[in-house]
């Protein structure tokens, strides 16, 4: 069909949950008559392993922070316009790895498929993961301005339960496939929770009113005062701290071999030694070292939360206006409630295009 607007909706999601996100998301949207959507997976040539196991996992660190792109192809449905589209909006969903735009997304971004898909266009960036996105997203910041396309809004989902929790809940996920939760409830589902998936679908609702609103060049957000980010400013000093050794890290690493060499393993192996001992003693110190002098530096912890919301700000006051599903059913939400009964939800798939 050919709607009046014309999104093009792009991801990568190496567990599923990242595309469940976006189905719920999508979901208001795939029901409006005026709206067509083009849902459009990253497709890496060689997949990346889930669960995945710790060194090939960790492997991957030196190339993801140092932005090196690798080979991908993009699964567009059957019969769907490719890059001669005239989209009206995208909507990029991504994960962060080790701080930075996840390896198959940051391949996009420096591909000659972006600049054809994104340039001069208005983008909204949606982002599932554990806490820390702050320091991916500026990534994405600076590479969407050099293609030349317009961030108008951020969504971010993350885990809601402490931080303590999901230090061991994710990596259990990652590593084992499944989800938890583990030790009789002592440790919790990993992931983003069915409520706040399922509580996304006012996203698309909100996108879907501004949509009918705007004109072609109005750069303004659209969901604004939709509660789509929350700033832990308590993780703002970690972040730039580890971003900062990921950098020299990586960079190291990349120059003792190719990745699966015996030698730079070998390095790595003490890398992930003490990247655990920074991570239980002095990420909990920058969070109480930040706690402690929170009184005296209120102007400054403002101004950085302003800077790293934008563009579409911590505001809450238009929820209303939107809803909350998980607040008019009150009923507890299924795995499947945000994912295959959306209108326009894709079918699971691995990374090669197969459904499963």
């Amino acid at each position: 069909m050919s709607g009046t607007h014309r999104i093009l909706a792009l991801n990568y999601s190496q567990t599923g949950q990242l595309q469940r996100i976006l189905d719920s998301i999508c979901a208001p949207l795939c029901t409006n008559s005026s709206i067509e959507i083009v849902r459009v997976n990253i497709r890496p040539a060689r997949p990346y392993p889930f669960p995945w196991p710790i060194l090939p996992f960790f492997d991957v660190f030196p190339e993801t922070v140092g932005e090196v792109a690798v080979p991908f192809t993009l699964d567009w449905p059957d019969g769907a316009p490719e890059c001669e589209a005239d989209f009206d909006l995208v909507l990029l969903a991504y994960q962060p790895w080790f701080l930075s735009v996840a390896q198959p997304m940051m391949s996009f971004l420096k591909s000659r498929d972006a600049q054809r898909l994104l340039a001069g266009r208005r983008v909204i960036t949606i982002i599932g993961c554990r806490n820390m996105w702050l320091m991916a997203q500026e990534r994405m910041k600076v590479h969407l301005s050099r293609l030349d396309a317009h961030l108008i809004d951020n969504i971010v989902l993350t885990d809601s339960a402490h931080s303590m929790l999901t230090f061991f809940s994710t990596p259990l996920w990652m590593l084992t496939g499944r989800k938890g939760p583990w030790l009789g409830g002592q440790i919790p589902e990993a992931g983003i929770s069915d409520t706040d998936i399922k509580d996304a679908s006012r996203f698309g609702h909100a996108i879907e009113s501004g949509l009918e609103k705007r004109t072609p060049d109005d750069l303004h957000p659209m969901l604004d005062g939709t509660g789509a980010i929350t700033i832990n400013e308590r993780l703002i000093d970690s972040e730039k701290f580890g971003k900062r050794s990921f950098i020299l890290w990586g960079a190291l690493l990349r120059f003792l071999g190719r990745p699966g060499s015996f030698f730079r393993r070998s390095v790595l192996l003490f890398y992930i030694l003490f990247l655990i001992t920074i991570i239980v003693t002095l990420v909990p110190l920058f969070a109480l070292l930040k706690l402690a002098t929170r009184p005296f530096f209120r102007k400054r912890a403002a101004s950085q939360r302003a800077y790293y919301a934008a563009p579409t700000g911590e505001g809450r006051e238009r929820i209303d206006a939107f809803g909350l599903v998980s607040e008019t059913d009150g009923q507890a939400l299924a795995p499947a409630a945000s994912g295959q009964d959306h209108p326009c939800a894709q079918p699971d798939r691995d990374q090669q295009g197969n459904t499963i």
